[in-house]
């Protein structure tokens, strides 16, 4: 049991090694609301995924704080909670802002882990002592570039190549990078809600190039229509932005809108959620990985802890601190053990610690709770 007694919200900017740009638009820096949560002197963290623009979902860094400090964090300090499941069950009255609550949420499993003297990990099921990793490229100004990436990222060993698409950049480079490495090489395409069923010629050629999959072509909020579409297709469609609960998932792999799921867990709403989603895709036999929204080292350990379980069996997107950044906040930083692995932590919690000093330069704002 642990009784919160502290919160922390914590709003940060960090410069990127390079912008990151999809169809919806475009990253310069990572800025993010990090949640730290004490309890007798121990403290867990958690990290937001949300944006500072809502082009992915509602959510913002400003909506994320507020909701946080209004809302969710009152109903928790104070109160002693037997288990992290307990969190989404307390805050389930709130309607959507799964990021903020998945923030929350994400800080108390690390408390709870740490309170426990076993690592997130091994609390959650943990079956892997490695997780397979692969890289999410981003849309580039030319084909070139993006062949220069494969070329690079597939030396460091990454086990999986997605490439962001939109209508216009889509098939050239598809066709490009197979081209030049080969049909054996494993590469997905991500839409990012990008294309309607109009685009179904298009799709139809994407099918020859032989993809492991094709993730959220469609709009966000459906999956009428990408059982619609995937039932033309040989190509797998990964749904992603739809998927938002077990229910989300129980409902579109009973419509055949996909035959794999994308679990963030910003997303959906915590890890409490996130291993609901895997329990119900597993009985279904429907595989599972894991996606990234380039957090920091924060929300990174919270990923590969979820990511360790069994029914992820595709490579997810969570790179080494490296890959996105010159100086990350956790230590030590989120580095491969081999090419393209990253171990799972077996430490406390997450596993790793704050960097105080990288964390304070980074630093916008920052507001502590009590509880009186």
């Amino acid at each position: 049991m642990i009784t919160l007694d502290q919160v922390e919200l914590r709003h940060v900017k960090v410069p990127t090694k390079a912008p990151f740009r999809t169809s919806f638009g475009t990253l310069p820096d990572k800025e993010t609301v990090l949640v730290t949560a004490w309890s007798d002197g121990l403290a867990g963290y958690g990290e937001s995924v949300a944006m500072p623009l809502p082009f992915y979902s509602e959510e913002t860094c400003e909506t994320v704080w507020y909701l946080l400090k209004t809302f969710a964090i009152p109903q928790l300090l104070g109160h002693a909670l037997q288990h992290p499941d307990e969190v989404s069950r307390r805050l389930g009255w709130i309607r959507r802002n799964a990021m903020a609550i998945s923030a929350l949420e994400g800080a108390v499993w690390d408390l709870y882990a740490r309170a426990q003297g076993c690592s997130l990990a091994s609390l959650l099921g943990a079956t892997r002592r490695e997780i397979e990793v692969g890289v999410s490229i981003g849309i580039e100004p030319t084909v070139d570039r993006v062949l220069a990436n494969v070329e690079r990222f597939l030396a460091e060993g990454y086990r999986k190549i997605k490439i962001k698409i939109e209508p216009g950049f889509d098939l050239e480079p598809i066709r490009a990078i197979r081209e030049r490495f080969g049909s054996e090489v494993p590469l997905m395409a991500d839409a990012n809600s990008a294309y309607t069923l109009d685009h179904l010629p298009v799709f139809k050629e994407i099918d020859a190039y032989r993809l492991l999959m094709i993730e959220q072509p469609l709009a966000h909020d459906d999956i009428v229509d990408h059982a619609k579409l995937q039932r033309e297709l040989a190509t797998p469609i990964c749904l992603d932005e739809s998927i938002h609960s077990a229910e989300d998932a129980r409902k579109a792999i009973e419509l055949g809108s996909c035959r794999t799921i994308n679990i963030k867990i910003g997303r959906v709403g915590g890890l409490t959620r996130a291993k609901a989603i895997h329990d119900l895709c597993a009985r279904h036999g429907v595989p599972v990985w894991c996606g990234g929204m380039l957090e920091l080292g924060i929300g990174r350990a919270h990923n590969i802890a979820i990511a360790s379980l069994p029914n992820f069996s595709i490579a997810g997107d969570t790179s080494a601190s490296s890959r996105s950044f010159e100086r990350d906040i956790v230590t030590p930083e989120i580095a491969f053990t081999r090419p393209g692995l990253l171990a799972v932590p077996t430490g406390p919690g997450i596993g790793y610690e704050i960097n105080p000093d990288r964390l304070e330069t980074f630093t916008l704002r920052k507001e502590t709770f009590r509880s009186s």
